[in-house]
């Protein structure tokens, strides 16, 4: 099973002789707000050229009262204003050489809407509130490169941790591949304003704070349970700290390795400081040093979970993954689109899906799709959420075989798959529920919460689904090597095979009318064996 992005139809080699690009991606985070510039060649290594980071507690709004004060957004534009000066200095003004981002401070924000809009109006920075999705894309752009540079990660357990203000995202690679992804609501921000609404006594402070970090080390430890301990690769400003604090020679160009036993005695000292105290002791910003005990504490309770002598720490952050995303010019490459399918087909095998029938869909419908390609007018995205939505189809049948499509699309909404946003996901759950029965109706409340565009992509994705379930309708994947034409009006699949294809033409006859109701064409099954 493959699934390859084709280049666009104006696609053309690099020109060598072209100067390096200069991007810049701005960051705007729970406790900071962060800018990377950097240099991009035609061939070679990125290079970044500038780290900018002034402190904000967004996260101080949101998690406490669940919106951004005017005071703080005022300070958010006084710092961007900033950033736009020197990126002015640098020569970088195209919208297109910008990429700027929100994270979880931002994206709960009941008032997030008026702050983007604030943002853009005082700056022209338009912000990207980033979702889950996004986060996990962009963090393995930034770290596949240490998989194909380190020794023995692309064939071990290897789990990437990043304890941030307002979540902590993991991330676990199993032969290389990404086994599970998640953002747990667990950050240091957002724990302390938790223990702040508690109002418990100082000496309590801890207990709470041990107590609620535990609860989601636990949740972690569950699902990255395995026979052998992972590799944990830990990002992040405070274990950077760290790592700075108890190796004095790391090279940030690699990982360095820090024992558990250290790295305790160091978060005792800290959590037994006040945070005016750390940030003295250790020339911190005042966000920082609050930070800096909640997220070691974190790091310690799931390396000793894990029962690790050791984490490794990677200078590794969001900023790479989003200058990596810009070098490349598209957010899914054919790797990280291999990671997409393969977690779905991870999904479907949990369920005990029928794995053969769901593949051979699958492949049917992305023939279908390039072959109606003047037709649907879709572009690739919609390709694989097709793709997705057909080797899942029919993964109602582990709940029950009745109204199993409407099972399906409940499945696939809750599955956590790996990679696509939210959207994506209820685009491929809705595309799976239309495959039988009922076509789209304004009274599904699912389909009915879409605008009209995305309505009519889910129309026609589900459309081809139909045809594509019903060439296969044997189950025993005995319809290959389809070839597509239009004649006559119709579209027609001529199939070479020496089978009866009768029960495949009458499923056709059945499931194709909402195929042509759609594309306003009827489908025509050829045995080209039998001419």
């Amino acid at each position: 099973m493959s699934f390859k992005i084709p280049p666009p139809a104006n696609a053309s080699a690099p020109d060598d002789n072209s100067s390096p690009d200069l991007v810049a991606v701005v960051d705007i985070g729970a406790s900071a707000i962060r800018m990377a510039i950097a240099e991009i060649p035609t061939s070679g290594p990125i290079r970044t050229l500038e780290n900018l980071s002034q402190a904000v507690s967004l996260g101080r709004d949101t998690f406490s009262q669940g919106v951004i004060h005017t005071e703080t957004t005022k300070d958010c534009v006084r710092v961007l204003r900033a950033y736009r000066e020197k990126l002015n200095e640098f020569g970088i003004s195209q919208r297109q050489q910008i990429h700027v981002v929100a994270t979880s401070a931002v994206r709960e924000a009941t008032n997030r809407l008026a702050f983007l809009k604030r943002i853009y109006i005082a700056t022209g920075f338009q912000v990207e509130p980033f979702d889950e999705a996004a986060v996990n894309r962009v963090t393995y752009l930034g770290v596949r490169p240490l998989f194909q540079s380190v020794p023995g990660l692309m064939e071990g357990r290897t789990l990437v941790v990043e304890v941030g203000g307002g979540s902590t995202q993991v991330l676990l690679f199993q032969g290389g591949d990404v086994a599970h992804a998640h953002l747990y609501r667990l950050g240091t921000l957002r724990l302390r304003k938790t223990i702040e609404t508690y109002q418990a006594p100082t000496g309590k402070v801890r207990q709470i704070m041990e107590s609620q970090i535990q609860r989601f080390v636990t949740q972690i430890r569950v699902r990255v349970s395995g026979e052998t301990a992972p590799t944990l690769i830990a990002l992040g400003g405070d274990v950077r700290f760290a790592a700075e604090q108890l190796d004095a020679q790391w090279d940030r160009n690699g990982l360095a390795e820090v024992g558990l036993d250290r790295l305790r005695e160091l978060t005792e000292h800290v959590l037994s400081c006040s945070v005016e105290e750390v940030a003295r002791e250790y020339h911190l910003a005042f966000t920082d040093a609050e930070s800096a005990g909640p997220a070691l504490l974190a790091y310690v309770q799931l390396a000793t979970a894990l029962d690790l002598q050791a984490i490794e720490v990677s200078s590794i952050n969001l900023r790479d993954g989003l200058i990596k995303e810009m070098a490349l010019r598209e957010a899914w490459t054919d790797d990280f689109v291999h990671q997409i399918v393969r977690s779905a087909l991870d999904f479907g095998r949990r369920l005990g899906f029928d794995e053969a029938h769901g593949v051979h869909v699958a492949e049917l419908s992305q023939v279908l799709f390039r072959a109606l390609q003047s037709e649907h007018g879709l572009d690739s995205h919609y390709e694989l959420i097709l793709y997705v939505a057909a080797l899942l189809h029919d993964l109602g049948y582990a709940v029950n075989a009745r109204s199993h499509h409407k099972h399906s699309m409940y499945l696939i909404q809750h599955g956590e798959l790996f990679g696509l946003s939210e959207r994506d996901i209820m685009l491929a759950a809705l595309t799976a529920r239309y495959h039988r029965r009922s076509t789209p109706r304004p009274l599904h409340p699912m389909y009915a919460s879409l605008d009209w565009e995305s309505q009519t992509n889910v129309a026609k994705m589900a459309a081809i689904l139909r045809v594509a379930d019903a060439l296969d309708r044997s189950n025993n994947q005995r319809v290959r090597d389809i070839q597509c034409s239009q004649e006559d009006g119709s579209l027609v699949i001529s199939v070479p095979s020496g089978d009866d294809l009768s029960l495949e033409q009458l499923s056709l006859s059945q499931k194709g009318k909402m195929f042509t109701e759609i594309f306003g064409m009827p489908v025509v099954l050829r045995n080209t064996s039998e001419l």
